[in-house]
């Protein structure tokens, strides 16, 4: 909400397509032996051998996913990276490499796009992705960010979201609902500064939870743990649409039911509170906020011995036979169905 009111701005017409992306790709270093050929050619030459790839693909358009008006332009360079390797790692794939395309609108000076890039030149350095092509075009709508995440993994060790067995435990890594709560802090002070541009919010009690909503990260660390104590999850998928959602997504796939305890779910101390300063319930928001990039995944009762005690993961319930359902208990005993509530990307947004 700060913003240098004189800052240096040249033209992308200056640069012309193609000298636009020599100039912000130039930087980007090749580190995988996959990659033979990245950034300079009609397409990129890959060679993965004997792995099994993977490759998924995000879009992120201004004011649908993101508000410039409080987003840095340079984290969300770095989020638009983070979000797809995160996908890659819900397979239990290891990220190589990533295209980066993008549409911008002449409001945005060449500054601005080398901010963007900064960010996502930190994200391939510290996931250790190779940046191998992509495409820039002009829009009339704002600034809009289509990332490829490419991957590879050895058969025998790829979890897709079907294998879940009844009496499989139900684990999630880290904690939840802070990406939601830091968005709802953010968009609130937006709302302040818009009556009182003079106004310099104070967000030193929020610092966790804004962080998980503008810079999170995806759990690469955590495919690394899973491996180094020997468990293969039966089936996983990354938190991006709520907590309810993946579940539900889960399921259906696994052809089974669910039981999630509601004194389980993982729940930082800010977002505790800022639930209650919000007046939400803390639980409410656990199942429907979203964009927590947490991994999600069942695994075997056999296991439990293996992660029992690691703080990186806690079992917040169990898989059943489809017949009963898929319900949250709550502290009270009871048996709610769970139904997803979570981001819709169709839903209208205006």
């Amino acid at each position: 909400m700060i913003e240098d009111k004189n800052p240096q701005r040249t033209s992308l017409e200056e640069l012309g397509e193609f000298g636009l992306i020599e100039h912000l790709t130039k930087n980007f270093d090749i580190k995988h032996s996959s990659t033979l050929t990245g950034i300079g050619d009609d397409a990129a030459v890959l060679d993965h051998k004997s792995k099994q790839i993977v490759v998924t693909t995000d879009l992120l358009i201004e004011n649908v996913h993101f508000d410039l008006s409080y987003v840095p332009i340079k984290h969300l360079g770095y989020k638009a990276v983070v979000v797809n390797l995160s996908d890659v790692y819900a397979m239990n794939a290891d990220a190589t490499q990533i295209t980066v395309s993008i549409a911008v609108s002449n409001r945005f000076p060449l500054e601005a796009l080398e901010a963007l890039y900064a960010g996502i030149e930190t994200a391939a350095k510290l996931y250790n992705v190779d940046v191998v092509g992509g495409d820039t075009t002009s829009s009339t709508t704002g600034l809009i960010i289509s990332v490829t995440a490419i991957g590879e993994v050895n058969e025998a060790e790829v979890v897709l979201r079907s294998g879940a067995k009844v009496n499989d435990l139900l684990v999630v890594s880290g904690d939840i609902g802070a990406a939601y709560m830091g968005l709802q802090v953010l968009e609130r002070e937006k709302e302040v500064f818009k009556v009182n541009p003079q106004n310099q919010p104070d967000l030193d009690s929020y610092t966790y939870i804004i962080e998980r909503q503008l810079k999170p990260e995806a759990r690469k660390d955590i495919v690394e743990l899973l491996k180094k104590l020997d468990v293969k999850p039966t089936s996983m998928i990354d938190i991006s649409d709520g907590l309810s959602s993946e579940v539900i997504h889960l399921c259906k796939q696994s052809d089974v039911g669910v039981e999630i305890y509601e004194n389980k779910i993982p729940l930082d101390p800010q977002v505790i509170s800022t639930c209650e300063e919000f007046n939400i319930d803390s639980t409410t928001i656990a199942l429907n906020g979203g964009e927590d990039y947490e991994l999600l995944m069942t695994i075997s009762q056999e296991d439990f011995p293996k992660i029992k005690g690691n703080p990186n993961l806690t079992v917040i319930g169990y898989i059943t036979e489809k017949n009963r359902g898929m319900h949250l208990i709550t502290r009270g005993e009871q048996a709610i169905p769970i139904i997803a509530k979570g981001w819709n990307a169709l839903e209208n947004q205006a």
